[in-house]
C-alpha cells in the first residue's frame, strides 16, 4: 500500500508498504530406483507428493523448466546418463532442482566358451521322443509322466517332468537327439526350474555317446542332495564327489535357475569335467576319470537324461526344463 506525508519543506514523501505472502514451494521430485550403478536397462519414475503436482525433467544436463518434457510414464535408462527434475503445481512455486545419475555396467557374461563351429541342438525339451523308467539303480520304485506346458516357462514351451516314487526311488527320462561318434566337447546348457513343496533327494543331468567303437561314453552329473555338493559318473559308473557345493534346498522354488555343465572326451574313453555353472556362478570340477562302457548301444546314439530321486519314504517331484541345448564339437 502507498502511504505519504508532507515534510516542513513541503517536500511529498511516498512510502511503499508491502503486504505481499510467500509462496510455498512444491516438493522436489524423488526417483526411483535412486541414482547409481546398475547391471542393465532401468525403468526409472519420478514422483513428487505435492497434490497436483507435475513434474519436468532432461537428460541432456540442461536445467529443467516446465517447457521441459512432462514425465508421464517410466524413464528407461540403457546407458549412464544424468536426470535433472523438477516439480510445479497450482498455488506453488516451482520445486527445488532433482537430479540422479545413473551408470549402466553390463556384467561380463559368465559361461563356458563355445566354439563358433559347435553344433548346437536347441530346444531338446520340444522333443516328442523322451522316454521314463523307473532307475533300477535306485531302491524302491517310481512312476513318471512327462509333458509340455506353456506356463511356466521361459520360451513359451516348458517340459515338465513328475514322478511319485516310495523308498527314495529315481525316474529317469531320457531322449536321444543326434548321430554322432566324432564330437569330443560337450555342454550341456538348460533353465531348470523345481517347484515347491518337492521331494528331490538328487537331481541328475546326464549325456551319453556311443563311439565308433561301440562303447558308450557317459557324462553323468548330479547335484547330490545328501552330500550336497556336484557329483560325476567315475570308474564302473560309480559317482565321485567334488569339492563344489551344490545343495538343492537352497534352490529357490518356483524360479528358473542356469545350468551349464561343461565336459570333453579323449580317444580312450576318459572323461574330463571341467566347470558347472549355475546361475552364471562357475564351479571348476577339472577332474578326469574313465567312463567307457560297453552297452551294446547303436552306435552313433547321442542321448541326454534328466532323473529325478526321490527324497524319503514317498513323495511326488514336479521339475521343468526350458531352452535346453548341448552343444557339441
Amino acid at each position: 500500500m502507498l502511504g505519504h506525508k508532507v515534510r516542513e519543506d513541503h517536500t511529498l514523501v511516498v512510502t511503499v508498504v508491502s503486504t505481499g505472502t510467500t509462496t510455498t514451494r512444491a516438493a522436489t521430485p524423488v526417483f526411483s530406483p535412486a541414482g547409481g550403478n546398475y547391471n542393465s536397462e532401468e525403468s526409472v519414475k519420478l514422483s513428487a507428493s505435492t497434490p497436483g503436482a507435475s513434474i519436468y525433467y532432461t537428460t541432456d544436463g540442461s536445467t529443467p523448466t516446465t517447457s521441459s518434457p512432462r514425465f508421464t510414464q517410466a524413464i528407461a535408462v540403457a546407458k549412464s546418463e544424468l536426470i535433472q527434475a523438477i516439480a510445479a503445481a497450482p498455488g506453488y512455486s516451482s520445486s527445488g532442482l532433482a537430479s540422479a545419475s545413473y551408470s549402466i555396467q553390463p556384467l561380463t557374461p559368465s559361461g563356458p566358451v563355445i566354439p563358433s563351429y559347435a553344433i548346437a541342438s536347441s530346444d531338446l525339451q520340444l522333443l516328442d521322443t523322451w522316454r521314463f523308467e523307473h532307475d533300477l539303480g535306485t531302491p524302491g520304485a517310481a512312476t513318471g509322466k512327462t509333458t509340455l506346458v506353456s506356463e511356466p516357462a521361459l520360451s513359451g514351451s516348458a517340459r515338465e517332468f513328475s514322478s511319485s516314487y516310495t523308498n527314495a526311488g529315481g525316474e529317469r527320462f531320457s531322449v536321444s537327439y543326434a548321430d554322432d561318434t566324432t564330437s569330443m566337447n560337450f555342454v550341456y546348457d538348460a533353465w531348470v526350474r523345481i517347484e515347491a513343496g518337492n521331494s528331490i533327494a538328487n537331481l541328475e543331468m546326464d549325456s551319453n555317446q556311443v563311439t565308433a567303437n561301440g562303447e558308450t561314453v557317459i557324462y553323468a552329473f548330479q547335484c547330490d542332495g545328501d552330500s550336497h555338493v556336484w557329483d560325476y559318473s567315475g570308474a564302473d559308473a560309480l559317482w565321485v564327489r567334488s569339492t563344489q557345493p551344490c545343495d538343492l534346498s537352497k534352490w529357490s522354488p518356483d524360479t528358473w535357475h542356469h545350468i551349464q555343465i561343461s565336459y570333453s572326451r579323449d580317444d580312450s574313453g576318459n572323461v574330463t569335467y571341467h566347470s558347472v555353472w549355475l546361475d552364471g556362478a562357475e564351479q571348476a570340477i577339472n577332474s578326469t576319470v574313465p567312463s567307457s562302457f560297453a552297452l551294446g548301444w547303436q552306435v552313433g546314439v547321442v542321448q541326454t537324461q534328466f532323473q529325478l530321486d526321490g527324497l524319503g519314504g514317498r513323495g511326488a517331484s514336479t521339475a521343468y526344463v526350458d531352452n535346453f541345448t548341448i552343444y557339441r564339437w
